[in-house]
């Protein structure tokens, strides 16, 4: 049986989805009742029973690295269901995502990005991507964040890399905000593996890079830099030097307190 965690989380799922669902459609067709927080803990509050059920841990490092003030874009890797919850449950404040028009159609997905107030891409559409990239450009510059996966889906690729794809990137250079490099490992594993065994997957908020530092670049160049410093944290956990980068750090703490 292929997915069996995934769907045991639906199946699971059933009561409570059925019983929210109602409360988020009236909320994501008033708008003007409820405030952009409002609706970011309704649906930070569905992302995390989805993460109960999925028997899922989730280990976060970086927080400090996120802007206190100001709009900014997350692109991170994407390995599977369980990828903009996990960094949107560690996210404290409010955060859109660019979402694949097909995914977000889906029952309780709809709900969850209407409450995230989120936009939709079609892949076959180009002529809606630029519109959409550019409402997202604008909405940053006025102090949004977002949450982008610059490889547009995923399959089967587990904490391997795939091609990014650029233009995603212009919202960026249009914006004129801090990029943030996310990191994710092992998040494959929370609803597309075939086991329902608790997992623990980790989320990486990289430092930011801000437009002084980017913005003479062009897209494809910002997409590889960004791209290089995702896969060094990845290869950095595959070998252990995070490990003991974290562990060096610790070590350095304690004796300043000391």
């Amino acid at each position: 049986m292929k997915q069996l965690k995934f769907k045991f989380v639906v199946a699971s799922s059933l009561i409570y989805g059925f019983g929210s669902i109602p409360k988020s459609n009236y909320m994501n067709r008033h708008p003007e009742k409820y405030s952009e927080e409002v609706c970011y803990r309704r649906a930070i509050k569905i992302m995390r029973h989805m993460k109960l059920k999925a028997l899922t841990r989730t280990k976060c490092y970086g927080l400090e690295n996120l802007p206190s003030e100001g709009g900014y874009i997350m692109y991170s890797n994407h390995q599977g269901k369980y990828d903009a919850l996990g960094i949107l449950i560690k996210h404290k404040k409010t955060c859109a995502v660019l979402w694949e028009a097909k995914s977000a159609d889906r029952l309780l997905a709809r709900q969850i990005c209407g409450l995230l107030r989120a936009q939709t891409i079609e892949f076959d559409n180009p002529r809606q991507q630029i519109k959409v990239l550019n409402t997202i450009a604008e909405e940053v510059a006025n102090g949004r964040r977002y949450l982008i996966f610059p490889e547009g889906g995923y399959s089967n690729n587990k904490n391997n890399l795939q091609e990014f794809k650029h233009g995603c990137f212009s919202c960026s250079l249009k914006s004129k905000t801090p990029i943030i490099p996310v990191a994710i490992y092992d998040s494959w594993k929370s609803m597309d593996i075939n086991t329902i065994r608790p997992v623990t997957t980790q989320v990486h908020f990289m430092e930011p890079i801000y437009y002084e530092q980017y913005g003479h670049m062009k897209k494809s160049e910002i997409s590889e830099m960004v791209k290089g410093i995702i896969q060094k944290r990845i290869d950095d956990i595959k070998s252990g030097e995070f490990k003991k980068q974290l562990k060096a750090k610790k070590n350095k703490c304690e004796r300043i307190g000391a």
